[in-house]
C-alpha cells in the first residue's frame, strides 16, 4: 500500500449510519480484522480487554434496545463490543508474565525484573493511578486499530459510544468474567442510500492540528 492509498482509504472511511443488511463480511476478511484486535498495542503489553463478537440475531436485538435503537446494531454484518478488564490485579500481571515466558521460550525467572516493574506500577492503583480508567483508555487504542484496519480492507465501520454500558454488561453477562463494556463498533458495508457517505469530512487544517518543533 502506497502512502497515497492509505490516505485515500482514510478519506473514504466514515461513521456509517446505514448499513446494507444483505451484505456480509467474507470469513477471511473478518479473520484478519479479528487479528487486528489481537495485535493491537497496549501499555506494558498487558492487553486489559476482551472483544465480544455478537452475531446471534436475538442477542443483537437485545443490544439494539440498549443502544438507543440505532439500526447499525442489527443491520451491520458484525458487531464488536469492546470491554475492559475491571480492577486489574496482581494475578493478571502474573498471568501475563507467565504467558510471556511461554511465548518467548524463556524461564519465567528471566522476567523477574520486568515483573517487579509491573507490580510496582500496579501498586499505585488507588494512590494516584485509576486502574479502571487506565484499562478503559487502553480499549480505545484497540478501537482505533480496528477502524483503521477495516478502512484499509475496504470494510465500513461505525464506532458507537451511544450505548448503555450497564445494560450491555447485563445482557452479555460480563461481570462474572471481570469485564465492563467501554464502547461498541459495527462493521459491514454501507447502504447505497446512506446520505452521509457523500458528506464531506470536516477536519481542521493540518497546520492547526499538527505541531512541529
Amino acid at each position: 500500500m502506497s502512502p497515497a492509498d492509505l490516505v485515500r482509504q482514510l478519506q473514504w472511511r466514515y461513521a456509517v449510519k446505514k448499513f446494507d443488511s444483505s451484505r456480509k463480511i467474507p470469513p477471511a476478511t473478518w479473520k484478519a480484522l479479528e487479528q487486528s484486535l489481537v495485535l493491537a498495542p497496549s501499555s506494558w503489553g498487558l492487553q486489559p480487554w476482551k472483544f465480544i463478537v455478537a452475531q446471534d440475531p436475538a442477542l443483537r436485538t437485545k443490544l439494539l434496545a440498549a443502544s438507543y435503537k440505532q439500526p447499525q446494531i442489527v443491520d451491520a454484518s458484525h458487531l464488536v463490543v469492546f470491554a475492559y478488564r475491571k480492577d486489574l490485579c496482581v494475578a493478571d500481571v502474573e498471568r501475563y508474565v507467565r504467558y510471556t515466558a511461554k511465548v518467548r521460550g524463556v524461564e519465567e525467572t528471566t522476567l523477574e525484573s520486568f515483573k517487579k516493574v509491573l507490580l510496582s506500577w500496579l501498586s499505585q492503583a488507588g494512590k494516584g493511578l485509576d486502574i479502571n480508567n487506565w484499562a478503559f483508555n487502553q480499549v480505545y487504542i484497540a478501537l482505533g486499530t480496528f477502524l483503521t484496519a477495516a478502512a484499509v480492507l475496504g470494510i465500513d465501520t461505525c464506532p458507537m459510544e451511544g450505548i448503555d454500558p450497564n445494560k450491555y454488561d447485563e445482557i452479555l453477562d460480563l461481570a462474572k468474567e471481570g469485564y465492563r463494556t467501554a464502547v461498541a463498533a459495527t462493521a459491514g458495508y454501507r447502504s447505497a442510500d446512506d446520505k452521509y457517505a457523500a458528506t464531506p469530512k470536516v477536519r481542521y487544517p493540518i497546520e492547526e492540528i499538527i505541531g512541529r518543533c
